[in-house]
């Protein structure tokens, strides 16, 4: 009877298994996160700070969610590097609530200085706000074209201060960057 019981229990996790591929899709990314799809190159500033941006954006996992990666470095030091992976899906409008979106921020600086945001795409963009307490740090990304505008505002409580801002161009894709 033990045999007969496992078996069936084995034989109940794989068909649970097979129902969940046959779910719903997952919701589609909304068109201004997939715009950023590709590469890019540009400049900034950070906390005041001049940077060069590289940046290689593309949808992941089947394509229900989205990858970007980016790389900084200051123009004055060349050792002073940041580097930042952003993982970006969508949650379901469900019962009246909109569809959002959702993010993983994990960065050059370890695992301590992860975070999980939660944001809305906008007509010309998206927005997605991490939250570091004390503060919150608002990513706005605004694109027209082959042009990308990334604004970054910490905010804490209700005082808002510019943290860096990025102006960059769509460019080709260098061979390693296709691959990810």
């Amino acid at each position: 009877m033990m045999k007969v019981s496992s078996a069936l229990a084995a034989l109940l996790s794989l068909t649970a298994g097979s129902a969940l591929a046959q779910d719903a899709p997952p919701p589609q990314l909304p068109a201004q996160v997939t715009a950023l799809t590709g590469c890019w190159r540009g400049s900034g500033e950070v906390m005041g700070k001049p940077v060069t941006l590289t940046l290689s954006a593309k949808p992941i996992a089947l394509g229900a969610m989205f990858l970007i990666e980016t790389e900084s470095q200051a123009k004055a030091d060349p050792a002073d590097r940041y580097a930042a992976h952003l993982v970006i899906g969508t949650h379901a409008a469900k019962g009246g609530v909109p569809a959002t979106l959702t993010s993983y921020w994990a960065d050059s600086f370890g695992g301590d200085y992860t975070a999980t945001g939660a944001g809305s795409v906008r007509d010309d963009g998206f927005e997605i706000a991490y939250p570091y307490p004390p503060s919150s740090f608002l990513n706005r990304w605004t694109g027209a074209g082959d042009r990308l505008a990334w604004r970054i505002t910490a905010r804490e409580g209700d005082k808002d201060q510019p943290f860096a801002h990025y102006e960059a161009t769509r460019v080709a894709c260098s061979s390693t960057e296709k691959r990810g």
